[in-house]
């Protein structure tokens, strides 16, 4: 089950967890769109790969013990410990290669 991250890892705004502009890799690293074009260039900063958009869990219970309310989201916030310029910088290594052949 996705831990449903509450923000950005990288500018650390509030991605609520029906947020459809949430992303994520196969890590479940977090990030919002905005960082991911603009800053990421569509590369995890920690795995190198790529993003998709997070899964949005149900708010209503539509099978016994699935839904938002059953299994939350997580409060806690997770930040890179990278800074902008070295983000960038490794994304530019690396965005060129498609993310099913990094």
């Amino acid at each position: 089950m996705l831990e449903l991250r509450p923000n950005c890892e990288c500018c650390d705004r509030d991605l609520a967890p029906a947020a459809t502009d949430a992303m994520i890799c196969t890590y479940e690293c977090t990030f919002c769109a905005g960082c991911v074009e603009s800053i990421l260039s569509n590369v995890c900063p920690n795995c190198g790969g790529g993003f998709t958009p997070r899964p949005i869990r149900p708010v209503i219970e539509h099978r016994e013990g699935l839904s938002l309310s059953r299994q939350p989201a997580s409060q806690e916030r997770v930040l890179t410990k990278f800074n902008k310029e070295e983000l960038k910088a490794f994304a530019d290594q690396i965005k060129s290669i498609r993310p099913e052949e990094r």
